[in-house]
């Protein structure tokens, strides 16, 4: 089962930051959680620590 991650990103194209849900993904063993920002759809990340 996928692990989600809800609460803020920050959009690089808004500038803002943004309430959205995405899911977590683990790279070079540090926990990434990306999403869609819900105002421009472009893709939002926010790292949320090591594994």
């Amino acid at each position: 089962m996928a692990e989600t991650y809800t609460g803020e990103f920050y959009c690089v194209k808004c500038k803002e930051k943004r309430e959205a849900e995405g899911h977590v993904v683990v790279t070079n063993g540090r926990r990434m959680a990306k999403g869609v920002c819900p105002v421009c759809s472009t893709t939002v990340n926010r790292i949320i620590g090591k594994a």
